[in-house]
Formats: structure tokens, C-alpha cells, sequence
């Protein structure tokens, strides 16, 4: 791997760190970050060559580890990267504090003003770059300096400090907690790597990153991995918030319209037919074959308050330990035999008497559940 060299002006028997650095950036960067940064200060004002694979080396951290640290320096305006046509690091641009901030820098924290960041001009040597520059090789996979969509939407693979101080925020710490109520587990270090990168790198607020996780679990899908996914094509969409997440995602699952088109509706579902489908999977816990037989007896029996006769069914079923469809025809036989024995003891629909209910009124009650 290439050495790399690093240049400066003003050249001093010491290494000068900004007091600007010390009180905006340093208690957000973790420890990787730091030592990385404060060592390549330190080897442009002695004038020293090193490497990506050196730097590696002497603070025991894979190449990676290293590539990601510069990354983190380069969003925060601190540096710049450049790359050759391979797509490796060629330079580092190390930047100023003391000029104006251009429009689009980004402070590190919310509560600290904006950085001031303007490329070092060097002269020392006549075949140097006309900035500060680190010359060397890398593995960042962009040929242009601006990064590609594909490293925008990698996920980087987080050290432990960088975990330890994840889990250690106070609204990251809520982020995970409600992930596993979510998930009804405790995470495992890769699901919270996921976390970390769709809050870190993907810039997602906490309440994005509930609605997320949420809509992932109404789905049935409960992979960190699947939710990365959503979450990457979230973010090229712009996404920023619940509301336009609901926008560009399909609301509901397949189950929810499925159910609607079997009991004849073709609207958008509205919250009380989703509560509904929703209690029939998820608490009575029917396949959707002995959902989809309700809804054709329903369908054949009444064109009104078809969800609340569909549910008045389902519970009955569940009251009754239905798990499969031959438990409805074991029950349909027995309540065919108390008929011939009890001509008034109701309907076919397993003992289901449709006079007995006030179908609004069982509807509100149940929406409002």
C-alpha cells in the first residue's frame, strides 16, 4: 500500500489542536474517531509519511476501521476525501476552523454552532496538491469524492466503543428498549448494529425509527435485516417523517386487503377494519383459510355489517377452539344435529344468532378497542 505524506505550511516542533475542535467535536466522536484524527494532526505538523494500513497497525484497528473513522471526519466537515479511478483513498484534504462556514455544513450536535471549514493551502513542496493532502491508498469505494449511493446505503461495521456509546444515549437507549417490546426479545450485537446504522448513517429520528419497526412487525416481518431494507428505500425517498412514510409505503399488509376484497370491499381500509382483521390474526391466531370462510358465509348472509358479522363468527369459532377447517365442519355437524332435535335453537352459523346483536352498536364497541 502507498505511503502517504502529509503537508502544512507551518511547520512546528508540536501539535496544535483547535479549541474549537476540543468544545464542538470532541464529545460526540468516539474513540476510534479521535485517535485517528488527532494523528494524522500530528504527523502533518511533523512532516511524516504513514498509511492507511500503518495507522491500522498502531492503534490495533482494521483498515476499515480506519476508512470509517476518515468518513466520519469528512461528514463533519473536518476533512475531505479524494480517491483514484479504482476507487481508493488518494488524498485527504484536512480542513480550517477559521473561515466562514459554507451554507451546507453541518454542525456534529444540534446544540453547537456551525463549523467554519476552508481547505489548508500548502507551498512546501512544488509537487504537492495546492491543499493539505494525504497521498496513499484505501478501500472507500468512491472514484469522484462525492459518495456513491451504494457507500451511502452500506452499513459500516460498528466497534464496540461505537456500540457501548450507542446503547448508552439516553434516546438511543429508548430506541432499543421499544425495539425489543417491538420484537419481544433481547437484540443480538448485529440487530443493534442495524439500529445504530438506520439512526447513525441514515439519519432516522426515533419516532421514524418506532413507526419503522412497527410497521415491519404489522407486517409479520421481524428481521433486522428486513427492516434495513425498508428503512434504506425509506431514505432515497427522503423520508423524514411517520407521515411521509405512510405516503410512500403500502399501509397494510396483503392480509388486510385480501380480507377486504373477500367481504366485498374495495375501499381503502379504514383503522376500525384493520383492528378488526388484525384481532383475527394476530389474537384468535386464524389462518387466513378459516378467515376467508367466515367472510363467505358472511358475504352470503348479509350485505350490512359484514365486519361485525364476520368478527361475531370468528369469535365463536374461537371460543369454541377452532383451529382448522374441520373443526368448523365438526361444528356445523354438531349444531345440525342439535337443530333437528331443536328446530329454534338458531342459524346454521354455529349457534350464531344474528337477532342477538346490535350490529352498530357492537362495531363501535369493538373499533374502539
Amino acid at each position: 500500500m502507498n505511503r502517504l505524506t502529509i503537508y502544512q505550511d507551518n511547520y512546528a516542533d508540536s501539535t496544535v489542536i483547535s479549541n474549537r475542535f476540543i468544545d464542538e467535536y470532541m464529545q460526540d466522536a468516539n474513540d476510534a474517531q479521535l485517535k485517528i484524527y488527532l494523528y494524522l494532526i500530528r504527523m502533518m505538523s511533523a512532516r511524516r509519511s504513514t498509511s492507511i494500513s500503518d495507522i491500522a497497525d498502531l492503534f490495533n484497528y482494521t483498515e476499515k476501521d480506519v476508512i470509517r473513522a476518515l468518513k466520519y471526519w469528512e461528514k463533519n466537515h473536518l476533512l475531505s476525501l479524494d480517491y483514484d479511478e479504482h476507487k481508493n483513498v488518494t488524498g485527504i484534504h484536512l480542513m480550517d476552523f477559521t473561515a466562514p462556514a459554507p451554507a451546507a455544513a453541518i454542525p456534529v450536535s444540534t446544540a453547537a454552532p456551525l463549523a467554519s471549514v476552508v481547505p489548508i493551502s500548502s507551498k512546501l513542496c512544488p509537487s504537492a496538491p495546492a491543499e493539505t493532502t494525504v497521498h496513499g491508498n484505501g478501500d472507500i469505494q468512491n472514484p469522484a469524492g462525492d459518495p456513491s449511493e451504494e457507500d451511502i446505503y452500506r452499513k459500516p461495521n460498528y466497534s464496540l466503543d461505537e456500540l457501548k456509546a450507542f446503547k448508552s444515549n439516553e434516546t438511543t437507549s429508548r430506541i432499543l428498549f421499544v425495539a425489543e417490546q417491538y420484537l419481544k426479545r433481547p437484540l443480538s450485537i448485529n440487530d443493534i448494529q442495524t439500529i445504530l446504522f438506520i439512526s447513525d448513517k441514515l439519519g432516522f429520528s426515533e419516532d421514524l425509527i418506532d413507526h419503522l419497526i412497527q410497521y415491519c412487525v404489522d407486517l409479520g416481518k421481524k428481521e433486522l435485516s428486513y427492516m434495513e431494507k425498508v428503512a434504506i428505500s425509506w431514505a432515497k425517498k427522503d423520508v423524514k417523517t411517520p407521515k411521509q412514510a405512510a405516503k410512500v409505503s403500502n399501509k397494510y399488509e396483503r392480509s388486510v386487503y385480501e380480507v377486504m376484497n373477500a367481504l366485498g370491499k374495495n375501499n381503502v381500509p379504514t383503522r376500525g377494519e384493520v383492528a378488526f382483521i388484525r384481532r383475527w390474526t394476530r389474537e384468535y391466531g386464524f389462518t387466513m383459510d378459516i378467515i376467508f370462510e367466515a367472510c363467505e358465509r358472511t358475504v352470503l348472509k348479509t350485505d350490512k355489517n359484514r365486519f361485525p358479522f364476520a368478527e361475531s363468527i370468528l369469535k365463536s369459532w374461537h371460543e369454541a377452539g377452532v383451529h382448522n377447517i374441520n373443526d368448523i365442519h365438526s361444528l356445523d355437524e354438531n349444531y345440525h344435529k342439535s337443530k333437528s332435535s331443536k328446530p329454534d335453537a338458531g342459524n346454521k352459523f354455529n349457534q350464531f344468532r344474528q337477532n342477538s346483536y346490535d350490529f352498530d352498536l357492537l362495531e363501535q364497541e369493538l373499533i374502539s378497542n
